[in-house]
């Protein structure tokens, strides 16, 4: 009995711990993603590669709105902030991002800063390695779950949190605009959260679980179709065990490099369509649409998205170019 009791409340923790990990499965397949997900990640690439940071010859500053599944109670909701620039006279970058994610009585709360140095391959090739530090603050409250057993002593303190470290690698290949108008490509790779921190939650024996380690890749290739108009399809793979992977083809039309319509199509999760402007090349604002393709979409209206840019401090360094406008 005392075995049967313990293995009931070892189930119900674990679940409690882990129920952003279902939430962000496709509607009936568990994932194990921890990390915040983002649609329009050709807007945010620092937040999914921290080697960015310094390759482009002005400072960034972006702020990520991210409401998912509209219509469905406690449903994901995501904040995020990020700045990263070059360091004036130098080959290096730098960076850091702070982001909260609430899932129902789940939330987590991230820090992570960031240093980059970039390598002059050739006359249009770079590539830039980076390591990035943080913290993750991991918290459950119990009070908003309704169990069998109220006088369960595992979860009579109704509020819980663990702070974990977080350290990353990530490395990011990238050309420069041609003066011919060719365009640009891009390819990186980042990984988060190298060593899995354990987390320990209520008064439990053994540790709840722990920080799952995440490879993401991102590539990319913006063309010149006319002066006015030009395409830029991208893709982000997302690894995490034990789950299969995840991919993002994505695709952007600009027109004069102010104005771009385009979508994304992420497997087994959702389509998204997006938008967005850039004004006098310092504001840039962009929102995306996600159109659930899982079996959540009957409950959910959609999910919402609102990136807000801002560039600023561009220092006068020839060898630092934009990789995407």
């Amino acid at each position: 009995m005392v075995v049967k009791i313990f293995l009931m409340k070892k189930i119900i923790t674990m679940m409690v711990l882990f129920s952003p990990l279902f939430w962000r499965g496709a509607g009936g397949e568990a994932a194990a993603q921890q990390l915040p997900l983002f649609s329009q990640y050709m807007l945010n690439d620092y937040f999914q590669n921290p080697a960015v940071a310094g390759s482009r010859p002005y400072f960034d500053a972006i702020s990520a709105n991210r409401l998912q599944w509209i219509g469905i109670t406690d449903a994901p909701r995501t904040y995020a902030l990020s700045l990263h620039g070059p360091i004036k006279g130098k080959n290096m970058g730098v960076g850091g991002y702070l982001f909260t994610d609430v899932t129902g009585p789940t939330r987590r709360i991230g820090f992570s800063g960031s240093y980059a140095y970039h390598i002059k391959l050739n006359d249009d090739i770079k590539l830039s390695l980076a390591l990035s530090a943080g913290v993750v603050q991991f918290a459950v409250d119990a009070s908003k779950l309704t169990l069998e057993n109220t006088g369960d002593y595992v979860f009579a303190n109704g509020y819980q949190s663990k702070l974990v470290p977080d350290l990353g690698t990530s490395f990011y290949l990238y050309s420069k605009p041609k003066e011919n108008g060719t365009g640009n490509w891009w390819f990186g790779g980042y990984v988060p959260q190298i060593f899995p921190a354990k987390l320990k939650l209520f008064d439990t024996p053994s540790p709840t679980g722990s920080l799952a380690t995440h490879f993401y890749f991102m590539g990319g290739y913006k063309m010149f179709l006319t002066d006015e108009f030009a395409l830029e399809p991208s893709l982000m793979l997302k690894l995490v065990s034990p789950t299969p992977p995840q991919i993002d083809l994505g695709a952007r039309i600009f027109y004069k490099n102010k104005i771009w319509i385009g979508a994304t199509y992420r497997t087994k999760d959702a389509i998204s369509a997006m938008l967005g402007y850039t004004y006098k090349d310092n504001l840039t604002v962009g929102y995306s649409y996600d159109i659930t393709t899982s079996n959540i979409r009957n409950y959910s209206n959609g999910t919402h998205e609102l990136i807000i840019g801002l560039r600023f401090k561009a220092p006068k360094d020839p060898e630092l170019a934009p990789v995407v406008e």
